[in-house]
């Protein structure tokens, strides 16, 4: 095991906590959960503004379960992710099943790699497991060059944190990749001949300067990345939406839900569009699985607007229009 003294005692210590049953450690987030919401108030100013403008429809007492249920399955999130550092294949495949992984199968026979479009809903970490549900493309089945399971992420300040996360992400099979390096991986993997299944965490906040595109999410206009979908279309991956669901505490259902296997015919952020139209749909139904807690909607439009005009007064959104218009004709 790699890392300094530092990396190692964070590491001994929640190693230690997650050798716990499951059924202990959600004891341990029902104490988390009176901390965190009762005593220390983690962001509920943040969460609360945010459940009332995502849900202007709803009564306050509506908005008050919504968020105590947003606070008690953040817990368990929590003892659950530090679960992946000890918790046997077969134990794990018991709290997460995946759906449709044969159609994933599929695009690797034919010879096409995939992407999977996911947001911040239900156990995202757990997605780390889905090499343990393929057949045919593992790295003991002599069939095919194994697969490639991985996740595109951005590396955290805080080099122990970062170091441990890593590690949990990486345990079963998965591959975490910075995303300033994702493209020449996935060259790499082409020429290789590999196939390969990454996941793109989609609906992270923008800084001003990476915003490219405004859409409607959760009654606001809301800046999102739209990075991933080019390189997709760079890539011509086929193009999953994970669709995560929570029927019962300790269970996840993932589904791999087809969204096009020919990007490159889509108009251009069709992609982005879908994709959020998708996760809306998903956070409507079990709006307490969202990571409410981040400041997703401080950047506005206005502001954007205000930032962005150059010396002839001219917005960044009409300089884009004004390229996109000249490339089209």
């Amino acid at each position: 095991m790699k890392g300094g003294i530092g990396y190692k005692l964070l590491y001994g210590c929640t190693y230690a906590v997650s050798l716990l049953p499951y059924s202990l450690l959600y004891v341990l987030s029902d104490v988390f959960y009176l901390l965190v919401y009762y005593v220390v108030g983690y962001r509920k100013k943040v969460v609360r503004k945010n459940l009332s403008t995502s849900f202007p429809e709803k009564e306050k007492q509506e908005l008050r379960k919504i968020e105590k249920k947003f606070y008690h399955w953040l817990c368990d999130y929590f003892v659950e992710t530090l679960k992946l550092l000890s918790v046997s294949d077969a134990t794990l495949l018991k709290h997460i099943e995946f759906r449709n992984v044969e159609a994933l199968e599929q695009c690797f026979d034919d010879g096409q790699a995939c992407a999977a479009m996911l947001g911040h809903y239900g156990n995202w970490e757990l997605l780390s497991a889905t090499a343990l549900s393929l057949t045919r493309w593992k790295e003991s089945n002599n069939e095919h060059k194994s697969a490639v399971m991985g996740l595109i992420y951005h590396p955290l300040r805080n080099k122990v944190f970062d170091q441990l996360f890593i590690q949990l992400r990486q345990r079963k099979q998965g591959t975490c990749i910075p995303k300033k390096d994702i493209l020449r991986y996935l060259a790499k993997y082409r020429k290789e001949q590999r196939m390969s299944l990454f996941g793109y965490i989609a609906d992270q906040n923008p800084k001003w300067e990476n915003i490219h595109l405004w859409l409607p999410f959760l009654n606001h206009d809301t800046p999102v990345f739209t990075g991933a979908e080019r390189i997709i279309r760079k890539m011509n991956n086929a193009v999953f939406y994970v669709e995560m669901e929570r029927p019962q505490r300790g269970k996840y259902v993932c589904t791999f839900r087809l969204m096009t296997r020919e990007p490159g015919k889509l108009e251009e952020y069709a992609l982005t569009h879908q994709f959020f139209q998708m996760l809306e749909e998903t956070i409507q139904r079990a709006p307490q699985y969202y990571l409410w807690t981040h400041n997703r909607w401080k950047r506005t439009h206005e502001e954007f607007q205000r930032r962005s005009k150059d010396e002839g007064g001219r917005t960044m959104d009409s300089l884009r229009e004004g390229e996109s218009t000249k490339e089209k004709s």
